[in-house]
C-alpha cells in the first residue's frame, strides 16, 4: 500500500507493499532494528537497509541482507551509475531511522550529506521517522534538543525514547522503544500519507487517559470495569504519528507502552484525576478515553473480607469526582477537551445530555456490551458536537476512530488560531 491509499481494513497493515528505507545508525540498539526489519518484511514491505559504517560494527551486513533479502546500502560510491544516493530517497514511501543516534540527528538537522544514509535523508520525498536511542545525558543535551526541534519543524516525526535500562548499569530516558511499537508508528504515518507536510499535531502537547480505574474493596478485591485501554492507546499512537508530544494516563492497562508517549500509571479514579489535572496544565488537548468509575466504596477493608455463613453487608458507595466536567471547567483558552461515553442503551440521547452536562468540546459515544467496544480490536462511534452536530464513525479499527478524533481536534486548533 502506498501512502496515498486509504487506511487499511482490519488485518491488512499499512506497510503492505510499501517501499521503506530502514536507516541504521551506529548505536548498541542497532540489534533491535533487526526485529523492526523482520516485522516490516512480515507485513510484506519492500525494505532496503541503509546502514552507516558505525552501524556495521554492531550488526554485520550479512544479517541485514539475510533479513531483508536485498543488498545493504553502505557505500556512497557504490552503483554510482544508478545514482543510488538520490534514488533511494526519491523512491521511498517512508524513511525510518532505527536507531537514530545523537550524531545522526545532528547530521540530519544540519543537512550534512557525507554518507549514503544522510544523502538518502536529503532526497527523501516521503515522510521520515526517527526512533532515537542514546544515553540520557545525550538526549537531554541542549544540542540534541535543538536538533530534534529542527527536524520536527521540517515535518519529520521524532519519536520520544523510552525510559529504562541503557547500556551498562545505566537507566533513564533514551532507551529505544519496543520494535513492534516503532513499526506501529510507521504504519500510522504511512496510512496518513504525510509526505512533504508538517504533521498536523506537531508542536502540540496532548494528554490521553486510557484503561479502567479500580476502586479497592480490600487488598485483593476491587470494583472495576472491562476497559482494556486499546482505544486510548490507539489515540496515543496516532497522536505520536501525527507529531504530538503525548502523555498517557494509563489505568490498569496490560498493553505495551505506545512508542513515543510518556506513560503515567494510575489505579483509582482519584489517582487518575490527580495525574490528568497535572498533565493537562500545559496541554493543548485532553482526550478522556479511560473508563473512570462513577462510584467507590465508602470504606476499604485493611484485610481480606472473609466469607461467612451470614449474608454480606450491603456495600456503601460514594461518588467519585467527575474528572471530565472538572477539566472542562478548568481548561485554559484554546485547550480542547474530548470525552468518551460508553452506553448500553439510548446512546445518543444519553450522550447529548452528558455533553451538555460535562461541557466538553466533543463527546465520543459508543455502545458497549459483549464483544462490543471493550477489549475488542474494532470500534464504532458517534462523535457529538456542541450545537447538535455529529460525526458518525463506522465500525473499523480503533486507530481509524482515533484519526477521526484527532482530525476534529486539529480542526478546532485551526479555527481558534
Amino acid at each position: 500500500m502506498t501512502p496515498a491509499d486509504a487506511d487499511p481494513p482490519t488485518g491488512q497493515p499499512a506497510t503492505d507493499r510499501s517501499r521503506i528505507v530502514l536507516g541504521v545508525a551506529g548505536g548498541i540498539a542497532a540489534y533491535k532494528a533487526c526485529e523492526v526489519l523482520r516485522l516490516l518484511t512480515e507485513n510484506h514491505a519492500d525494505v532496503t537497509v541503509v546502514a552507516t559504517e558505525a552501524a556495521l560494527r554492531f550488526v554485520g551486513a550479512a544479517t541485514w541482507a539475510a533479513l531483508s533479502g536485498k543488498p545493504v546500502g553502505v557505500d556512497l560510491f557504490a552503483d554510482v551509475h544508478q545514482v543510488a544516493h538520490v534514488r533511494l530517497g526519491q523512491q521511498a514511501d517512508l524513511v525510518l531511522i532505527v536507531p537514530a543516534t545523537a550524531d545522526l540527528l545532528a547530521r540530519a538537522a544540519h543537512g550534512l550529506a557525507d554518507d549514503l544514509l544522510t544523502t538518502t535523508l536529503l532526497t527523501a520525498r516521503g515522510p521520515v521517522v526517527f526512533a532515537p536511542a542514546m544515553h540520557t545525558e545525550m538526549w537531554n543535551h541542549p544540542a540534541t534538543i535543538a536538533n530534534v526541534a529542527t527536524l520536527r519543524s521540517r515535518g519529520a516525526v521524532v519519536i520520544e525514547p523510552s525510559e529504562g535500562r541503557l547500556t551498562g548499569p545505566d537507566c533513564g530516558i533514551g532507551r529505544l522503544p519496543e520494535p513492534a511499537e516503532i513499526v506501529e508508528v510507521a504504519r500510522r504515518v504511512l496510512a496518513r500519507g504525510v509526505a512533504g507536510l508538517r504533521p498536523d499535531l506537531a508542536g502540540r502537547r496532548v494528554v490521553v487517559s486510557a484503561g479502567g480505574t479500580r476502586e479497592a474493596l480490600d487488598p485483593v478485591r476491587f470494583l472495576g470495569n472491562r476497559s482494556s485501554g486499546r482505544q486510548g492507546y490507539a489515540l496515543a499512537m496516532t497522536a505520536v504519528a501525527r507529531g504530538a508530544e503525548v502523555t498517557v494516563i494509563s489505568a490498569n492497562v496490560a498493553l505495551p507502552d505506545p512508542a513515543g508517549a510518556k506513560v503515567v500509571r494510575v489505579g483509582s479514579a482519584e489517582e487518575l484525576r490527580a495525574a490528568v489535572l497535572e498533565a493537562a496544565a500545559d496541554a493543548d488537548a485532553v482526550v478522556m478515553a479511560a473508563a473512570v468509575a462513577d462510584f467507590r466504596p465508602v470504606a476499604t477493608s485493611a484485610s481480606k473480607i472473609k466469607k461467612s455463613e451470614a449474608d454480606p453487608l450491603p456495600l456503601a458507595l460514594t461518588r467519585n469526582p467527575d474528572v471530565l466536567a472538572e477539566l472542562s471547567q478548568r481548561r485554559r483558552p484554546g485547550q480542547v477537551v474530548v470525552g468518551f461515553a460508553a452506553e448500553t442503551d439510548d446512546a445518543l440521547a444519553n450522550g447529548r445530555a452528558k455533553l451538555l452536562a460535562k461541557g466538553a468540546d466533543l463527546l465520543v459515544v459508543n455502545e458497549v456490551g459483549a464483544a462490543k467496544g471493550f477489549d475488542a480490536p474494532d470500534n464504532a462511534a458517534t462523535i457529538l458536537h456542541p450545537g447538535g452536530g455529529q460525526t458518525d464513525v463506522p465500525a473499523g479499527p480503533k486507530a481509524a476512530l482515533a484519526d477521526v478524533v484527532w482530525d476534529l481536534v486539529a480542526m478546532r486548533f485551526t479555527s481558534s488560531s
